[in-house]
């Protein structure tokens, strides 16, 4: 028995050592500080082996083109703070309309600045990837947005190749409102903006609750379904050499396995 003031003395032991519990990748997320759905998805969709790591970037809870622009000043900052003695793979900014705003490269460079060791990754270069890899080169898009966030996400996604046929926003104006609305409501969306010529329907946002219903949309509407948080999920662990088919969130997980080039 311990007796007070007695020095403990183990014995000598060997443990067995593995790689721990995420040996095969590590990814790393920025969320805005008020997003309700992406922390969710994210942890839903990891695979068995993937370390998931997420920091929270303070943003307006009013989302602007002009308050959107703001969030490449935290950016690195917020890098830096995400298990840098682990050094994750992969580092992704996770809002799609900010991404478009403050654009790719400056999101990459920004990360980079925080955090050399990880591939730069974004929202909106998951879904270019995986529109890419859908082949899907006319689509339909339904957001939360306001229509000058709208315009400028549609005129991104022209300029890099994809024909918009059309895109419509509920015009909500707060991050904690676009984690509010139904799941539900996002398939009546996604059905309503549909339309037969579209090779796909992007539900454009990490804030929205659009994963949970991604697979009953496809089934309705006979076609692929991206979802910003599903995309950015497929092109991170890609990027990762994470090959698995998932199941249970749209046909773009359930693709052959193959790794995306590296960011950096």
């Amino acid at each position: 028995m311990y007796q007070l003031g007695q020095a403990v003395q183990s014995k000598n032991r060997t443990p067995h050592m593995g790689l721990g519990r995420h040996h095969r990748a590590r990814l790393g997320f920025i969320l805005m500080s008020t997003d309700l759905a992406c922390e969710a998805d994210i942890m839903d969709m990891a695979p068995e082996g993937v370390g998931i790591h997420i920091t929270r970037l303070k943003t307006d809870d009013y989302t602007t083109n002009e308050t959107l622009a703001r969030h490449i000043d935290g950016m690195a900052d917020a890098a830096s703070r995400i298990q840098p003695d682990m050094k994750p793979n992969v580092i992704s900014y996770s809002c799609t309309s900010g991404s478009i705003v403050c654009r790719e490269e400056n999101v990459f460079r920004e990360i980079r600045k925080g955090a050399p060791w990880a591939q730069p990754m974004s929202i909106v270069t998951g879904v270019l990837d995986a529109l890419r890899e859908l082949n899907a080169k006319k689509i339909v898009v339904a957001t939360p947005y306001l229509d000058e966030v709208n315009s400028v996400e549609a005129r991104y996604l022209l300029e890099n190749g994809i024909d918009v046929l059309d895109i419509q926003g509920l015009q909500l104006k707060t991050g904690i409102e676009f984690g509010q609305v139904e799941p539900s409501y996002w398939k009546e969306f996604a059905l309503d903006v549909d339309q037969a010529e579209a090779d796909a329907i992007f539900l454009s946002c990490g804030g929205i609750r659009s994963l949970e219903v991604v697979e009953e949309i496809e089934q309705a509407a006979g076609k692929p379904v991206i979802t910003s948080n599903q995309a950015q999920m497929w092109s991170c662990l890609r990027r990762a050499s994470i090959v698995d088919e998932l199941h249970g969130f749209g046909q773009l997980l359930k693709q052959p396995g193959r790794m995306l080039n590296p960011t950096i």
